[in-house]
């Protein structure tokens, strides 16, 4: 029989023993024949059902009060998470923590902001943009759709911190997901946000550190705010795989440790290049900056100033290594160059606001994240 990881237009009509699953808020525990149980009577306050009863339309969302952390799903396994959708509107996207769990470890392989994590950090209520891609679609009006495949094998569990102290928040979800066994060799999915604002002058920005472990490097979203005028995505990104010691770590003790080298094995040619665009993601014909999102990468959304309170350009990229992942048996280590010019045809190392969203598959267990910054600190202005 098939294995549903394996799910692809190609082999859909291809029979599977996995058992398909779904969670919402009316059947929080995914149960077989558990969807459309809630009883109008049971639901806090007014339900618009009350007139047509049990097994319509009655609890198709959940209230997470400030400061809350709500448990979305717990599922047993073996198994493997196929899609997850959700939206909200209630507070910043940068308040809400996603969280992602896998068996007995304790702390999280996912820790990201809700916007961030899918790959839309400047979406606000007013303000929206259209992502299309195989991993992560964003959809009018603001429907966040996660199709990255989760295998687990004993435990899955997903949560969402509200950090706002003051707003409670309104979400809607549904989480799809399949029962069945898991290949050995199938890895686990992570991904783990950061961000730097400024960038210290003359410094890297980190996009993922020492990662240890065997895996493969799925993807990079950037959300990057411009501090300076002129062309700002000169840099190269550079992954450093197993042996290869990133720059800032390059002692002569850590390249005798690890016998390997100061050099990245993979570097880019600039930043516009890694997303998949070219020479400045320009239309000269406009002479202005142009969107565009496709199924591995894109720049789905450029901020422009608008001559008051927007006043500086914010640039939303996403690439995924869906076709071409990078693959390490050791460690792994991604950063990436801000540069821009200056006078003489010279490179200006820029000190740009910088946030990131690693995504790649490894073994377990994994070391714990770097603590993530405080909501003040996260906060877009």
């Amino acid at each position: 029989m098939n294995h549903s990881l394996n799910n692809a237009f190609s082999n859909l009509s291809l029979l599977s023993d996995a058992e398909s699953r779904s969670i919402t808020s009316e059947n929080p525990d995914g149960s077989k024949a558990g969807g459309g149980r809630v009883d109008p009577a049971d639901v806090e306050g007014w339900s618009y059902s009350a007139d047509l009863g049990r097994g319509w339309k009655v609890k198709p969302n959940q209230t997470i009060k400030p400061l809350e952390v709500f448990s979305i799903a717990d599922i047993d396994g073996p198994g493997c998470i196929q899609s997850i959708w959700m939206t909200t509107a209630s507070v910043p996207y940068r308040d809400m923590i996603l969280r992602i769990y896998y068996d007995d470890q304790e702390h999280p392989s996912v820790e990201c902001p809700l916007g961030d994590f899918y790959a839309s950090a400047f979406t606000k209520i007013d303000r929206f943009a259209q992502l299309n891609s195989q991993a992560i679609c964003m959809n009018p009006g603001r429907g966040f759709n996660c199709y990255w495949p989760m295998p687990f094998r004993k435990r899955f569990r997903m949560t969402l911190e509200n950090r706002n102290p003051n707003k409670e928040m309104i979400l809607f979800y549904q989480v799809n997901y399949s029962l069945e066994s898991v290949p050995e060799n199938a890895a686990y999915f992570h991904a783990q946000f950061r961000r730097i604002n400024p960038l210290p002058y003359g410094r890297v920005y980190t996009i993922i550190d020492d990662l240890s472990g065997q895996g493969n490097y799925a993807g990079t979203y950037l959300a990057w705010g411009v501090n300076n005028s002129g062309w700002w995505g000169e840099g190269e990104i550079k992954f450093y795989i197993d042996d290869d010691i990133p720059e800032d770590a390059a002692t002569e003790e850590a390249i005798a440790e690890h016998g390997g080298s100061s050099f990245p094995t993979i570097c880019g040619t600039g930043t516009e290049d890694y997303f998949c665009g070219a020479y400045n993601f320009e239309d000269k014909g406009k002479k202005r900056y142009q969107e565009f999102s496709t199924p591995y990468a894109g720049m789905p959304h450029v901020l422009r100033p608008d001559g008051l309170y927007d006043s500086q350009l914010r640039f939303s990229m996403y690439r995924w290594h869906i076709p071409d992942p990078i693959r390490f048996k050791k460690r792994l280590a991604v950063t990436i160059q801000a540069l821009g010019w200056r006078r003489g045809g010279r490179y200006l190392p820029l000190q740009d606001d910088i946030a990131s969203v690693a995504y790649w598959y490894q073994t377990l267990p994994t070391a714990p994240f770097p603590e993530l910054p405080d909501r003040d600190y996260l906060e877009i202005i």
